[in-house]
């Protein structure tokens, strides 16, 4: 039986809107699983990003738990969610973020930093092993700038997990990218995952929920499907895909 790695109940978000109250999230309860790659998807203004920063604590909740090593990140202060961002949590978004004045090397050694159990030298080791593992060597003293939106994005996933975190959030991680480069970061996401990394990813594109071993569908803030799928196997991912598009299509996508 898998481990939870984070769980939440009864979580809510809304809004003041129109001297009313917008709901985003409506009582949500969930379990994430080690090793699990749980991908969210729903349509557009479903909550999907909204849930994921509310269960990282990257935006507050309204009500409700998200429990995370027997601590509740809702009621978490902004100093303890500082160190989970730093240790436990890893980030990837849409738009990279990267700092456009420093090497790739550089922009995943600064986060690599700020684990103060590795000295500068394992960090360098750490970074460089990554960005070796990552197809960046080449390009590693080059400036965000100077390397293609794929590239980038790699070089983003590398600053996420650079202090091994147990959690990698990723929000639509390929929502900028062209076909051949979401294709290249999808494989190093799949890659990670089958190392033990446990994902969640929010996506709308099809191409990402093949590489999920669960899928839940989230609608009007509520979670009302959920597919649990064998690790991605390239071979068979036309079938896959037959079968993740009957499951949307029995949810109306």
């Amino acid at each position: 039986m898998k481990n939870v790695i984070l769980s939440a109940r009864g979580l809510c978000k809304s809004f003041a809107h129109n001297g009313g109250q917008l709901h985003i999230l409506r009582n949500v309860d969930l379990d994430l699983y080690e090793g699990d790659f749980t991908v969210i998807m729903g349509s557009s203004g479903s909550g999907k990003s909204t849930l994921l920063y509310a269960l990282s604590g990257m935006d507050a909740a309204s009500a409700g738990e998200v429990m995370y090593k027997d601590k509740n990140i809702v009621t978490a202060t902004e100093n303890e969610l500082s160190a989970l961002r730093h240790t436990d949590f890893g980030f990837v978004f849409q738009q990279m973020h990267l700092v456009s004045n420093l090497t790739l090397f550089e922009n995943v050694a600064i986060c690599g930093y700020l684990n103060k159990n590795r000295t500068q030298k394992e960090v360098a080791e750490r970074v460089n092993e990554l960005l070796d593992g990552m197809n960046l060597s080449e390009v590693k003293t080059h400036l965000p700038s100077q390397v293609s939106g794929g590239e980038q994005q790699r070089c983003a996933i590398a600053r996420a997990v650079i202090n091994d975190p147990a959690l990698l959030f990723a929000d639509e991680p390929t929502g900028a990218l062209n076909k051949t480069n979401t294709i290249e970061v999808l494989n190093l996401l799949t890659y990670l995952n089958s190392r033990g990394q446990s994902i969640l990813m929010v996506t709308h594109d099809l191409r990402a929920a093949l590489r999920a071993s669960r899928l839940l569908y989230l609608e009007d803030g509520n979670i009302i499907g959920e597919l649990l799928l064998s690790p991605f196997n390239p071979q068979e991912a036309q079938r896959r895909e037959i079968q993740i598009n009957a499951w949307l299509s029995s949810l109306k996508w």
